[in-house]
């Protein structure tokens, strides 16, 4: 077993950490909640954790994509791959000045690098004719369903409370490599603190001939996250949302918060419907993933929990 004060994690946090629902999505407002997470991030690398940050972008791209229709009249709208290339730079940079000034406040001078990620999918996905990845702001029902019927989005029910609980859906297809993964694995072993494969990576497709071609998607950044750990061996699989744990009968009078579980008991939870499509359900799945695919530990939790569920105090912990 590894030193455990040299276990590599990779720490998926979701877009919409970045940018709260009830804000307007400034780069003030989201560079405030970044420091949130970067304060965890410190206190991880003091414990002697290696890291690999990857995120959300459903919030950024679904807000620029709005940018991109708006804008058309002046400049051409650019495609859905090339706005999560852009959002993985934005947030990317966010990210690494916010650490890099952390630690330096600290006397520390750790190398921070985002890679701008693609990630391998098919073009024959389901999910390419019935879309499930919400993306930009939430919506009442009747306002969505009022977008659905004048720009023609795709929308979908994507929490089972609160008023504003539906969203713009986009494809998501299933993510089964990470083209750059070699090279994220050499930063890991020069020390630095990487952060990769934001908002699910880019989507692409490798044609016959071996060139890679974007699609337009947005893939589930918790899923691709599982690849990214799984490709570069990580211990431990982090997923960070917020709420402290999953739960069983979610909003119901017997809702259950899980702590530590097994994955055959994640599995069976999961078929019988406990965790939301569009919300807990690609958590636990990748979550599961992992574990199964000979990862440590996974660990569902919230953003002000996550060194507390690394020390296994609290959140969803999914084992063997």
């Amino acid at each position: 077993m590894k030193n455990s004060k040299r276990k590599l994690v990779v720490i998926a946090l979701g877009g919409n950490a970045i940018k709260l629902s009830n804000e307007r999505g400034t780069a003030k407002e989201q560079f405030k909640n970044v420091a949130v997470t970067c304060e965890q991030l410190v206190k991880m690398n003091a414990m002697g954790y290696k890291l690999i940050i990857t995120h959300g972008n459903g919030p950024q791209a679904g807000n620029l994509l709005i940018q991109q229709e708006e804008g058309n009249k002046l400049v051409p709208a650019q495609p859905m791959d090339i706005v999560g290339a852009m959002t993985q730079g934005q947030i990317g940079y966010m990210f690494q000045n916010t650490l890099q000034n952390y630690f330096r406040q600290k006397g520390k001078d750790i190398p921070i690098v985002t890679v701008v990620t693609q990630v391998l999918v098919r073009e024959d996905d389901p999910d390419f004719d019935d879309p499930t990845k919400p993306v930009g702001p939430f919506y009442t029902k009747e306002k969505a369903l009022e977008l659905k019927e004048k720009k023609g989005y795709a929308v979908k029910k994507v929490k089972p409370n609160g008023e504003k609980n539906w969203r713009r859906v986009v494809p998501s297809p299933e993510p089964y490599g990470i083209v750059e993964s070699d090279c994220i694995q050499a930063l890991v072993d020069a020390h630095a603190i990487v952060i990769a494969s934001g908002g699910g990576g880019i989507p692409v497709m490798k044609k016959s001939d071996g060139t890679l071609v974007g699609l337009e998607a947005v893939i589930d950044k918790d899923k691709a996250g599982n690849k990214l750990a799984q490709s570069v061996n990580a211990d431990i699989y982090l997923i960070l949302t917020d709420v402290e744990n999953a739960y069983i009968n979610f909003g119901k009078p017997d809702e259950k918060a899980l702590g530590k579980i097994t994955v055959t008991e994640a599995e069976k939870y999961l078929e019988e419907g406990h965790f939301l499509a569009g919300s807990m359900g690609p958590k636990v799945t990748a979550a599961i993933r992992f574990v199964k695919a000979g990862g440590e530990r996974a660990i569902i939790t919230s953003l002000k929990n996550a060194v507390d569920a690394l020390q296994g105090k609290t959140g969803t912990i999914i084992v063997r």
